[in-house]
């Protein structure tokens, strides 16, 4: 695995670094991660249907990704999550630390890259180390230059949102919880 503190300083970018406990979702993140600057960032580590192709989707944490209507906006059909498997052989992290920052784990360029609109136009991303015990901060002009150093192009698009069933959801969250 790159050492991603090294190569952010030899790229000449300044993110600063922000530990805390570990954490593998967006709910642990919202309890677990202090207050910081910065678009905070979900990232999904998907593969097509036949498992030719692996595409790395950043987009703002509260967003639920609709995969099936993502699928032809990226021309990919049947997208689905891939195996930690397959994560580990292309960006080398585990599950739980899925960030932007792996695409310098993909020396092969075998991952597409996509983000959302949203969070290309933010002025500063969130994103982990490599780790999920830590959150480094990315100007848009940092991000940039750290994509355009992996090689990767960033396919920029409007995700859509997943349509929740709130009702499913209250069910989930049981009576303590309101909506």
């Amino acid at each position: 695995m790159i050492d991603i503190s090294a190569m952010l300083h030899e790229l000449g970018i300044n993110a600063p670094r922000h530990e805390h406990a570990a954490v593998m979702t967006v709910e642990e993140s919202e309890r677990l991660v202090p207050k910081l600057p910065g678009a905070k960032t979900k990232n999904l580590f998907l593969r097509d249907k036949r498992g030719l192709r692996h595409f790395l989707v950043t987009v703002p944490h509260d967003l639920a990704v609709d995969l099936k209507a993502l699928g032809p906006m990226i021309g990919a059909h049947g997208l689905g999550f891939a195996s930690p498997e397959r994560l580990g052989r292309h960006l080398d992290i585990a599950p739980g630390s899925v960030s932007l920052l792996a695409l310098c784990n993909d020396a092969a360029r075998a991952v597409e890259f996509v983000i959302d609109r949203t969070l290309w136009e933010a002025p500063a991303v969130q994103a982990h180390p490599l780790v999920n015990t830590a959150t480094m901060i990315l100007s848009h002009e940092d991000l940039e230059r750290f994509i355009a150093a992996t090689g990767h192009s960033p396919r920029i698009v409007d995700v859509p949102a997943a349509i929740v069933d709130r009702s499913s959801v209250a069910v989930k969250l049981g009576s303590a919880e309101t909506l």
